[in-house]
């Protein structure tokens, strides 16, 4: 008996085994969403990092965060925060601020342009949450998130992944 997954992917031949079928279905599933989360922001010039790092710096308020900071609370690591930063401060989201007593010290902070952003997106992606996981009894949401969580825990290298 072939599984959704299977089906859904047009796969013939079974899982090798469980532990792969799990990893397929988790990549399709970030897909998935990645898909419906792209939909909402691409009109509104973002991309999934760029909203990210919005909601970052509003939660950091007035005091901002450095771009390290920054760039240690994203979901998705970037190789060139700064970069991303320089983008967004073009952008008129965010802006940033050397410290005259340490110039290698660069604070930035979410604009009002980026927050005005963040609340025209916010409730579309709360209704994709609402779509996506709403389906799911409280349980089955906690047992998710902490399946997840052992997941992302598995040593590599000495690094956690």
């Amino acid at each position: 008996m072939s599984s959704q997954l299977q089906q859904e992917l047009k796969q013939t031949r079974p899982f090798p085994r469980l532990e792969t079928e799990a990893l397929v279905s988790l990549m399709r599933t970030a897909a998935v969403l990645d898909h419906a989360i792209g939909d909402v922001l691409k009109p509104l010039g973002l991309t999934m990092t760029q909203y990210n790092v919005l909601r970052i710096l509003r939660g950091a308020g007035e005091r901002g965060l450095c771009g390290r900071d920054v760039g240690e609370r994203l979901i998705s690591q970037v190789p060139d925060v700064p970069r991303l930063l320089d983008r967004m401060e073009e952008m008129g989201l965010i802006s940033r601020e050397r410290d005259p007593s340490d110039r290698r010290h660069v604070t930035a902070r979410i604009t009002a342009e980026g927050l005005q952003l963040l609340d025209e997106a916010t409730p579309v992606l709360e209704q994709i949450e609402q779509q996506r996981f709403g389906r799911l009894a409280e349980d089955d949401l906690r047992a998710l998130i902490d399946s997840l969580a052992a997941v992302r825990q598995v040593r590599w290298h000495g690094h956690i992944c």
